[in-house]
């Protein structure tokens, strides 16, 4: 598979200053393994884990890294989402269900547009998670898969044991590839879209764990 080395023109056509390529093509070098850790623990194919890192580095170019605060929190949740998209298409492919799903496509322009679309791709990996999982394990695969938190420091945020954790995530894998379905409580859903969108944009992660810690305690979220 040919993937685009980081500094090439993609099909845009557009190229950065050289400076501020160079820079973004050593963040996301370094951060490289890490996504395709991400990506191939959520889809368990070496091809589309490629794939999404391939997507996720088009993103970091033509994103507007200058309010950017922690760049490879910000990949790690592009990455994330991007995986968890691709996984939800290929089942519903698999399924030929009725009703479309985002297709993976390219914003050659940054812009409203492109925020709005990364909104919508979070607004439905986040409402599979929900529709899915049950608080803890929602909140501990998420932590994992999205952010390589170690088990210890999910049972920390969580209040929960380690082992009980390593349980949880093993046990969100496999019930995202069924057909289970709960209600979903919009204020919710609204709630974690909005703590995982700020985590990417920011960084900060503390608000996404006081997120998903309440959840487990139906505590609204500490600020």
């Amino acid at each position: 598979m040919n993937m685009l080395e980081p500094g090439r023109d993609d099909a845009t056509g557009s190229r950065p200053p050289s400076g501020e390529l160079d820079a973004a093509t050593s963040v996301f070098a370094t951060s490289r393994p890490r996504l395709y850790g991400i990506a191939l623990r959520v889809l368990e194919d070496v091809g589309e884990a490629e794939d999404v890192v391939q997507e996720a580095w088009l993103r970091w170019r033509r994103a507007d890294r200058s309010v950017v605060i922690s760049p490879p929190a910000f990949l790690a949740t592009t990455t994330t989402r991007l995986a968890l998209n691709v996984a939800q298409s290929a089942r519903r492919r698999r399924e030929t269900c009725a009703g479309p799903w985002l297709p993976e496509t390219v914003d050659h322009d940054p812009g409203p547009e492109t925020a709005a679309e990364r909104h919508e791709e979070a607004d439905l990996a986040i409402r599979l998670l929900l529709e899915r999982l049950t608080p803890a394990e929602r909140a501990s695969y998420l932590l994992r898969k999205a952010f390589d938190y170690p088990y210890r420091r999910i049972s920390e945020v969580l209040g929960l044991g380690t082992d009980h954790t390593r349980q949880l995530v093993r046990r969100a894998h496999a019930r995202l590839s069924t057909d289970r379905r709960r209600p979903v409580e919009a204020a919710a859903h609204r709630r974690l879209v909005g703590a995982f969108l700020a985590a990417a944009r920011t960084g900060d992660l503390a608000g996404l764990e006081s997120v998903l810690a309440a959840d487990l305690t139906h505590r609204p979220p500490r600020h």
